[in-house]
């Protein structure tokens, strides 16, 4: 069992502060694994540290006990994650642990993994190692909230991002949008970018905006190539454009499109042969049922797709975390359904008016106990411009997201 927080020293609290400065390590590198820092400690002095770099690559637990050689026995470990005690792409940690002969491994959190959830820690006490959890657990699940929601339920953590004037408003009524924010605000979006698994847009933005969606940032300092996140557009029509600049950008893409009605079948074929020509991975997704009072259309001119079933299908494909760059037709679709779990946005010291264009589309409110409400988690000037990131507030936090 887990003991209260209080219980642990001073010494257990530093040390897994450093391991989770360590997992942070991984943030853009570790998809589809979770991002995990260990420390190994003897009698109060740290002999080894490691985290876990790459999927497929050492866990940080033997990156630690590698470092730490002969002093890891009777040495306590602390790792961000419950240790795991499955064979998958690499052996099991637990053990490792145990080849090392540690006494003591403290964990901040458990991992929701079926194949691990209470496993790791059960094979260790089982062994006679002593067990304690719970450690600074709501820090180690901000680390990875996409990896414990897909665990949990199957879905990616969905966050959108927004950029607006201080009136609300993304572009002028003639559609020009760049830039409303500055150079550093669009250096932030790089690194949302890159510690995410995919990036999600619909159509619409990519026939207006021609965008690359990709991450244009240097390489790690291990100097290997930098993975590129997958690029998802939702496009019911196959209407993207075979030299859309996402295409030759680099990355994958993913196209979800829906079902064509017989009399179209010929050229929807014929858009479908010429992106798979181009390397575009197309994958079928229901079409979800409109809803009137929301101000949607028919279904016969409005072909949304079922965005649920985009999110278990993304999950499926081990998605943790998705960001969402789009117009206020998905960004407005996705509040309304309690899909997102948070907001980025930048707010530019600007004023576009009232014709420009809006921040999302939604209906219209009678009652401002309706109102979509969010909790601020954080506040930050990025240049210029100001970033907010939000929370639903009804939403649950990270730790127990499901």
């Amino acid at each position: 069992m887990s003991r209260a927080t209080s219980m642990f020293s001073d010494f257990d609290r530093s040390a897994m502060a450093r391991a989770l400065e360590l997992a942070d390590r991984g943030l853009e590198t570790t998809h589809p694994n979770p991002r995990v820092g260990c420390v190994i400690a003897l009698d109060e002095n740290i002999v080894g540290e490691g985290w876990h770099e790459r999927a497929g690559e050492p866990h940080a637990e033997v990156n630690a006990l590698r470092a730490a050689g002969a002093k890891a026995v009777g040495a306590t470990a602390y790792v961000t994650l419950e240790p795991c005690s499955h064979q998958g792409r690499t052996p099991p940690c637990v053990d490792a642990l145990l080849a090392a002969r540690v006494a003591r491994v403290v964990f901040a959190l458990e991992d929701p993994n079926p194949r691990v959830s209470g496993h790791g820690a059960q094979t260790l006490r089982r062994a006679g190692v002593a067990v304690e959890s719970d450690l600074m657990a709501a820090e180690a699940a901000e680390l990875n909230p996409g990896f414990l929601k897909r665990m949990r339920c199957g879905r990616p953590w969905v966050r959108v991002k927004l950029a607006m004037s201080l009136d609300g408003r993304t572009a002028l009524a003639n559609g020009a949008s760049q830039w409303i924010t500055g150079p550093a605000a669009r250096e932030d979006v790089q690194h949302w970018r890159a510690r995410s698994s995919a990036i999600l847009t619909a159509i619409g933005t990519v026939l207006a905006d021609d965008p690359r969606l990709n991450v244009r940032l240097p390489d790690p300092p291990s100097g290997r190539p930098r993975l590129q996140p997958l690029r998802v557009v939702l496009d019911s029509g196959l209407q993207t454009p075979p030299g859309a600049r996402m295409l030759t950008s680099g990355g994958p893409v993913l196209i979800m499109t829906a079902a064509k009605p017989s009399e179209e079948e010929a050229g929807f074929a014929a858009r479908r042969a010429e992106l798979v020509r181009r390397a575009v991975e197309i994958e079928s997704v229901p079409a979800s049922s409109p809803n009137p009072a929301a101000g949607e259309l028919t279904a016969s001119a409005h072909a949304r797709l079922s965005l649920p079933d985009v999110l278990d299908r993304l999950g499926r494909r081990e998605v943790n975390e998705l960001w969402v760059e789009a117009g206020a037709r998905l960004a407005g679709a996705l509040l309304r359904e309690a899909l997102v779990d948070e907001l980025i946005v930048y707010i530019a010291p600007k004023l576009l008016g009232p014709q420009a264009r809006p921040l999302i589309e939604m209906s219209e409110l009678r009652n401002l106990q309706d109102a979509l409400h969010f909790t601020v988690l954080e506040h930050r000037q990025i240049g210029e411009d100001v970033r907010l990131r939000l929370r639903p507030r009804a939403s649950a936090p990270a730790a127990s997201a499901g």
